[in-house]
């Protein structure tokens, strides 16, 4: 191997005038290139031997416009990317899609409490029921408990869909999780807190069963039902569970169609009740038919007299739920059967409960017989004792007094729908 020292000699040129000549080998090549002092020489000598030294270590000269701090930090980017599959611009180009400048950045606590006011404002404008602002709530305070002190940023596709996965949930309490997380992150990127949505890329869950029929009461069950709750502290619940069971209303005394439902919007002499859009679950307007023995029950107590959700009514109506297996709407399932099966017309069940002809197709289609329909709809109060007509209304009739509502004469028809 060529020796890769350098030497320094004089030498003297033909026209007689002394040069410092220097001369050895570099990369494989004989190197000779004169000098008109010592000094010059010297200092290339110098040079070449650092190119030499830096050949041998496997370090390279190159021109650049870097600092060399610059050259340090990228040195440094490249030895960290030694295993890595992708050249250092990929992952630059990574980072500069994802990285958001400090002014950008907010934890997972403020962007909640921010997202959260405005769907308070949404629910004050009545845009959102008060059910959906608790479920946003509390998806939303799991969500800050399982990522403690993290900027919004920080959450990855893999870390939130594990959240979702949690306690090995079914396929739809996973869509449930997904769908209020997939807007809150939208909400997110809109005001530029994210650069992507963690759950843009994470698909529903397709759920392969279908859900059966729904649970019902019989007549006999109903008919139980309704001499219980006349027993029970006066009366005070009648007015409650006659429109839930015998009109459809839903029934939750928090968040429920009954909740918001005012007397005057039960109009007795038109034997409707009007169910506004901000009463509505599904912010539809729609009317509901007064059966007969409705109308009876809702003139032996009338609304004037009766509360519609009387005081202390959550704790009340648990006790009745527990003693006769009420679940949670279970009396607006069995209306909607009841309904179906008396009048056969799936659409006009569909406008009477809120729902669409293919949900009562698949739940609410013969479950129930005319018979036992004819049944439940004859169910009538048990006659007022005197102290109580005398205090009712001049127009209060009873069952005996009113043929409508006798059980003996047939009900008033509904019209069909096409």
């Amino acid at each position: 191997m060529p020796d890769t020292s350098f030497d320094v000699t004089r030498f003297v040129n033909r026209n007689g005038v002394t040069s410092w000549r220097v001369s050895g080998w570099l990369h494989g090549l004989r190197f000779r290139k004169n000098f008109k002092t010592r000094e010059e020489a010297g200092a290339e000598r110098a040079a070449l031997e650092a190119k030499a030294a830096q050949a041998a270590a496997g370090v390279r000269l190159a021109s650049t416009f870097l600092s060399e701090d610059q050259l340090r930090d990228c040195e440094s980017a490249i030895r960290r990317l030694a295993d890595k599959p992708k050249p250092l611009s990929v992952y630059l180009d990574y980072a500069f899609a994802h990285y958001r400048a400090p002014e950008h950045e907010i934890t997972i606590d403020d962007a909640a409490t921010a997202y959260l006011a405005t769907k308070q404002q949404e629910h004050d404008r009545g845009m959102l029921s008060l059910s959906q602002l608790k479920d946003i709530r509390v998806r939303l305070v799991t969500l800050k408990k399982a990522f403690p002190e993290k900027m919004l940023s920080e959450l990855t596709r893999e870390s939130v869909a594990a959240h979702c996965h949690r306690g090995n949930a079914s396929p739809k309490t996973f869509n449930n999780r997904r769908g209020v997380l997939h807007t809150f992150f939208k909400y997110a990127y809109n005001q530029d807190w994210l650069v992507v949505n963690p759950l843009e890329k994470v698909p529903h869950l397709r759920i392969g069963h279908r859900r059966g029929s729904a649970k019902t009461l019989t007549a006999e069950q109903c008919e139980k039902l309704m001499r219980y709750i006349e027993t029970f502290e006066g009366g005070v619940f009648v007015p409650y569970f006659c429109l839930c069971l015998f009109a459809g209303i839903r029934p939750s005394i928090e968040v429920g169609e009954i909740s918001k439902l005012r007397p005057e919007s039960v109009h007795l002499e038109t034997s409707a009740i009007m169910i506004e859009p901000e009463v509505s679950k599904v912010r539809m307007k729609r009317n509901v038919t007064i059966q007969p023995n409705l109308a009876a029950w809702l003139r032996a107590y009338p609304l004037s007299r009766f509360p519609i959700i009387p005081k202390n009514a959550t704790n009340l109506r648990r006790g009745i739920a527990k003693k006769f297996a009420l679940s949670h709407d279970i009396m607006r399932h069995t209306f909607i059967s009841m309904h179906v099966a008396k009048y056969r017309s799936m659409g006009e069940a569909a406008l009477q409960a809120g729902n669409s002809e293919s949900i009562i197709r698949k739940h609410y289609l013969d479950l129930k017989t005319p018979a036992e329909a004819e049944q439940f709809f004859a169910i009538l109060p048990t006659p007022a004792p005197a102290t109580v007509t005398s205090a009712a209304p001049p127009t209060a009739l009873t069952a005996s007094a009113c043929p409508a509502v006798d059980a003996q004469t047939p009900s008033i028809p509904l019209p069909i729908a096409a």
